[in-house]
């Protein structure tokens, strides 16, 4: 497993155990919608701009979506 893989993989196991749909969670890290789905299966590279956007959103911190 990748990096992106396991990244994606924690984002989405955070959301949910947040009750946030996609678009919710995209809306709140400032990011495009349809950019989540691809990030969350691995498919997207994510730069560290967005991944801090998003473990902001995720009221995580950002080691936390990468071990």
């Amino acid at each position: 497993m990748n990096i992106n893989e396991i990244f994606g993989i924690r984002v989405k196991e955070r959301r949910k155990a947040l009750g946030l749909s996609q678009e919710k969670l995209a809306n709140l890290a400032e990011i495009d919608r349809t950019y989540l789905p691809n990030l969350e299966t691995g498919k997207r590279n994510v730069s560290l701009l967005i991944a801090s956007k998003i473990a902001r959103a995720l009221n995580t911190p950002l080691e936390n979506l990468i071990k």
